[in-house]
């Protein structure tokens, strides 16, 4: 009886270590994935006046807000791709922006002057 006692004692082992082994190894094929979820920086639209154009500081100014213009920032003005020094402070503005690990805003995309009319744009085509 003790025979049996000893080998039900070690399967119960063994089976709690293939268990173990199997949630430790799921928990390690999760994690990176989730640290990519935390890095990911969530895009906010925007939209108003464009008060000001820092060709310095490659920044726009929109309300209270200041972006950031980076290399990486794609710039259209009616439709077309432009640059930052195509933006005329008083009219419409609008895009999207990151938050960055500072807090400064960071745009992703500017549209200066009005948006475009889609079923304009088709016809012109």
């Amino acid at each position: 009886m003790s025979k049996t006692i000893q080998r039900l004692t070690l399967l119960g082992l063994l089976a709690a270590a293939v268990v173990g082994a199997e949630i430790q190894v799921r928990a390690q094929a999760e994690a990176p994935a989730a640290e990519k979820k935390a890095t990911k920086r969530a895009v906010v639209p925007f939209h108003g006046k464009l008060k000001a154009v820092d060709g310095a500081a490659n920044s726009i100014s929109v309300g209270e807000m200041v972006i950031g213009i980076t290399s990486d920032t794609k710039i259209f003005k009616s439709g077309l791709p432009a640059t930052l020094a195509d933006g005329t402070v008083g009219e419409e503005v609008g895009g999207s922006y990151r938050k960055t690990e500072d807090g400064k805003l960071e745009a992703v995309m500017v549209r200066f002057g009005p948006k475009p009319d889609k079923k304009k744009a088709a016809e012109a085509n």
